[in-house]
């Protein structure tokens, strides 16, 4: 089976791309999730176990948000100079040496260094696997095929977080776990049918030009970024600290994914037939109320506490596609390509500089402070999003475009690799 390709050769017509050279970049990506969730989970918990403050937790997680912020800088570089290809397998190496520094011992100075290497890894491989993607496919199925991307990587997350349960946590399975998994995501881009785009044009920063073009989607990066570490993030080191166990920790993680398969789709059905804003206050509005939630039954029955982290988790999470497609509404052509780096960029922002500040509370306040963090930051959105849509005027819903699922726990794909043809119309301000 093949579907049509985005590009053609002049006086060809449109080249098939084989649907199976889209599965594997695909699966690749779901294979890693599934390390990647087994190790998000794995390293709070056994520092918990090691009897660590969590503060080192935190400082982590931190370490994690800078070393994305740095490949969502330097990845256009990379392919630049090698490749999709090449990129993806050096990536994939990176998450794997990062994996086998966790699996030497619980050494937290280290520990904060192969995460951060992980963070530069898995912002690159987001980018170089969407990107390529987004080459691959005609803009008739972008939507879907992406969607599918989405649901793969989170669905293999959750599978991640809920083997947890089932490893020694004193001993280095997880971290061979991970190994293997990474291992065996470079299979299938390895064997790939899939043609490598072009060299991909320096994509730009300019939040200045991004604020301009829309202030609600740049906010709402922002705003997510802070949210999606500060939950993920958090999440399990606070449960490890309240005296959850390892299985309950891993049931609360691999719960929460999905309030975002649930919520995404109905939100952005809405969303694409009336002004996005409105959605997007009531998705930060329902975000501040499991916040309160959280608080109110913080220590309590962890059914509760499943039922309420998936509906915070995936509000939150629905912010980051809201956000993408409503700035996307208001981007002209020639603009698309830096605004896609700078909404990027500042989702990373927020994603180092929040688990910080949640880093430096909890030293003081305990680790609950994640959720007073979170709670302030959807309330502040939401009231944000409530003064542009009373000061400035909504783009017509017949002239937006398609709602796409996505989650915040997988980047944005920066336009690397194709022109400005078949973009967005000027939506003006």
């Amino acid at each position: 089976m093949t579907i049509p390709r985005k590009h053609a050769e002049a006086g060809q017509g449109d080249e098939p791309t084989p649907l199976i050279a889209i599965a594997s970049v695909i699966a690749s990506m779901a294979l890693i999730a599934v390390g990647n969730g087994l190790m998000f989970a794995y390293i709070p918990v056994r520092l918990g176990a090691e009897g660590f403050d969590p503060t080192w937790a935190g400082l982590i997680i931190t370490g994690l948000s800078a070393g994305g912020l740095a490949g969502c800088i330097l990845t256009g570089p990379l392919v630049q100079r090698v490749g999709h290809a090449r990129a993806f397998m050096v990536l994939s190496a990176l998450i794997a040496l990062a994996n086998a520094a966790v699996g030497a011992g619980p050494h937290p100075l280290l520990w904060i260094a192969a995460r951060a290497l992980y963070g530069f890894a898995i912002c690159g491989l987001f980018i170089v696997a969407q990107s390529w993607l987004n080459d691959a496919v005609a803009n008739a199925i972008r939507g879907r095929v992406m969607a599918f991307f989405y649901v793969a990587y989170v669905a293999g997350l959750g599978v991640g977080y809920a083997t947890l349960a089932f490893v020694d946590i004193r001993t280095a399975d997880a971290p061979l776990i991970g190994i293997a998994f990474t291992a065996l995501s470079i299979l299938p881009v390895g064997l790939t049918r899939l043609a490598q785009p072009p060299p991909p044009q320096a994509a730009s920063v300019a939040l200045g030009r991004a604020w301009r073009i829309s202030p609600v989607g740049v906010a709402g990066m922002l705003a997510v970024g802070g949210l999606s570490m500060s939950i993920a993030g958090f999440a399990p080191i606070h449960a490890t600290a309240k005296g959850y166990s390892q299985a309950d920790v891993a049931l609360l993680l691999s719960a929460m994914p999905v309030g975002t398969l649930i919520l995404q789709i109905p939100l952005g059905w809405i969303s694409d037939r009336t002004d996005r804003r409105y959605v997007l206050i009531a998705a930060a509005a329902l975000a501040m109320v499991a916040g309160l939630l959280a608080l109110g039954f913080d220590g309590g029955a962890l059914a509760a506490l499943v039922v309420i982290y998936i509906v915070w988790d995936g509000a939150s999470e629905s912010i980051y596609s809201l956000a993408s497609a409503h700035a996307a509404d208001r981007a002209g052509k020639d603009d698309l390509v830096a605004l896609s780096s700078s909404l990027l960029f500042a989702w990373s922002l927020s994603g180092f500089i929040v688990p910080g500040i949640v880093t430096a509370l909890s030293a003081v306040f305990g680790t609950q402070a994640f959720i007073y963090v979170a709670i302030v930051i959807a309330c502040a959105f939401c009231l944000f999003v409530l003064l542009r849509v009373v000061t400035t005027q909504a783009v017509p819903a017949a002239e937006t475009g398609s709602f796409a699922p996505m989650t915040a726990q997988a980047p944005l794909p920066v336009e690397l690799a194709f022109g400005p043809d078949e973009q967005p119309r000027n939506r003006g301000n």
